[in-house]
C-alpha cells in the first residue's frame, strides 16, 4: 500500500493537468494509467527517422490560454511552431473535389436549397438542438446529408447527426497574441503531456489499470489489475464515461449513473508516413469523404518537411487493417510497399446526447463539498482547452475546499 496526496486515474491531458496543478500546489500525486504511454487522445508516432505524425488532437489555437499557460511553466514555450494554413479538401469516391476550404464547399452546395432555408436560418439557435437539426436549418436537408453532415462528423471523428449543436464549434474570450495563431510543438502534441508528467511531484505508473475504488475512512484506496494497492485524500476520475462509470458505483453510485448517461464511439485510427515524393495529394491539412469508410483524414502538411509526408485517417468501426490499407492507398495513388511505419490505434470517444448540460450540471452538484474529481473530454466539449479547463475547474474547487495554492 502506498500513500499519496493525490491519485489521479487516467493519463491522458485531462489527468495530467489535474495532475499538473495539484503538484505545482505542493501535492504528491500519483497517476494511473492503463496504457504503456501517456497522452490519451493526444498520441503521437515517432519513426525511426525522427519525422512523427499526430494519430489524435493535431492543432492548438492561440485561443487554448489555459494550455498556454501550462506551456510556459513547463519551459515549453520555445518548443512551439506555427501550423500552415487549414486547407480543407472533399473527396467524393476516389476523386478530389476541386478546390480547398470555402472554395470547395461552395461547389459541392445545391444552393437553390441554401437560399430556401434562408428564413429558417435567420431564427435558428443551437440552445437544445442536434448538430442535424440546427445544421438543416441553415443549409436545408440534403444539403446536410450530402456534405455538411460528413464534414461536421469529421470533427469529432464519429456520426455527429445526435450530437448537442453547442458542442462542436465555440468562441472563446481570450487569446495569447505571442503564440501563433494555429500551432503544434517540436515532436507532436504528445510531447506536452509528457512534459506535464516530467514535473516535481508528480509520479506516473503506465500500464496500471485502476479496477476498484474504495473509502478507507476520509481516503480513498485505489485497486490496479496488478494488485498494487494505494490511498489518498484526493481522486480524480479522468476516464471515459463508461470506465468512470464502472469505476465509482461502489463509492458514488449517484456519479456512476450520470456518468453512463453519456454515450461513446469508438474510432480506429490508421497513420502512416510515405516518402513526399510518392504522393501526388495536394498539399492539405484535413480531407473529408463525403461517403466513405472513414470520417476523415489528417495530414502532417500544417508542418511540411521536405521529405516526408504523413497521414491519419480515422475510421468508422469493424474495417480490417488490410481495408484500411487499401482505402488509403486507392486514395492517395500509392501501393502498400510506399507506407513507412504504418500504424493502428483504438480509442473510445464521448458522444453525449442533447441535455448533456443537465448531465454536467448534476455531476457537478454532486461532487461539491467533496474531494472526488470528473473531469475529462465529455464536458464542456472534445477539443485540448476543454479538457484543461475543465481540470483546472476542478482543482480550484479543490484547493478553495482545502486550502491550497493554484497556480
Amino acid at each position: 500500500m502506498t500513500e499519496h496526496d493525490v491519485i489521479v486515474v487516467g493519463g491522458g491531458i485531462s489527468g495530467l493537468t489535474f495532475a499538473f496543478e495539484s503538484a505545482r500546489a505542493g501535492r504528491s500525486t500519483l497517476v494511473l494509467e492503463r496504457s504503456e504511454r501517456i497522452g490519451g487522445c493526444l498520441s503521437t508516432h515517432r519513426t525511426r527517422s525522427g519525422y512523427w505524425f499526430e494519430l489524435g488532437g493535431h492543432t492548438c489555437y492561440n485561443s487554448y490560454v489555459g494550455l498556454a499557460g501550462m506551456l510556459d511553466a513547463c519551459g515549453m514555450r520555445p518548443a512551439v511552431i506555427p501550423q500552415g494554413p487549414t486547407r480543407l479538401r472533399f473527396f467524393d469516391g476516389d476523386a478530389l473535389v476541386p478546390g480547398s476550404n470555402l472554395t470547395a464547399l461552395l461547389r459541392l452546395l445545391r444552393w437553390g436549397e441554401v437560399l430556401g432555408s434562408l428564413p429558417r436560418a435567420v431564427t435558428a439557435k443551437k440552445d437544445g438542438q442536434t448538430v442535424q437539426d440546427y445544421y438543416s436549418r441553415l443549409v436545408g436537408r440534403r444539403n446536410y446529408r450530402a456534405v455538411l453532415g460528413p464534414m461536421l462528423s469529421a470533427v469529432p471523428s464519429q456520426r455527429a447527426d445526435g450530437l448537442p449543436a453547442d458542442l462542436l464549434f465555440k468562441s472563446r474570450a481570450g487569446r495569447r497574441k505571442d503564440l501563433p495563431g494555429n500551432f503544434t510543438v517540436k515532436n507532436g502534441l504528445q510531447a506536452v503531456p509528457e512534459a506535464l508528467a516530467r514535473q516535481p511531484r508528480i509520479e506516473v505508473a503506465l500500464g496500471e489499470a485502476a479496477v476498484r475504488v474504495e473509502t478507507q475512512g476520509d481516503r480513498y484506496c485505489v485497486t490496479t489489475g496488478s494488485g498494487r494497492r494505494c490511498t489518498a485524500g484526493i481522486l480524480a476520475v479522468a476516464t471515459p464515461p463508461s470506465v468512470a462509470g464502472s469505476l465509482l458505483g461502489g463509492v458514488a453510485p449517484g456519479l456512476a449513473a450520470q456518468a453512463a448517461r453519456v454515450g461513446e464511439a469508438l474510432v480506429e485510427t490508421f497513420g502512416f508516413a510515405v516518402r513526399a515524393d510518392r504522393v501526388k495529394l495536394p498539399v492539405s491539412s484535413f480531407i473529408v469523404p463525403l461517403d466513405d469508410a472513414f470520417h476523415s483524414m489528417v495530414t502532417r502538411d500544417s508542418v511540411p518537411d521536405p521529405d516526408w509526408r504523413g497521414f491519419a485517417l480515422h475510421f468508422k468501426p469493424g474495417h480490417s487493417r488490410d481495408e484500411k490499407v487499401r482505402r488509403a492507398t486507392a486514395l492517395l495513388g500509392i501501393s502498400p510497399s510506399d507506407l513507412e511505419e504504418p500504424v493502428e490505434q483504438g480509442r473510445v470517444l464521448p458522444s453525449p446526447a442533447p441535455g448533456h448540460g443537465a448531465v454536467v450540471a448534476e455531476i457537478d452538484r454532486l461532487c461539491a463539498g467533496g474531494r472526488l474529481c470528473l473531469t475529462g473530454n465529455w464536458f464542456a466539449g472534445l477539443s485540448i482547452e476543454d479538457c484543461v479547463q475543465r481540470s483546472r475547474q476542478e482543482w480550484g474547487r479543490i484547493a478553495a475546499l482545502t486550502g491550497s495554492p493554484t497556480g
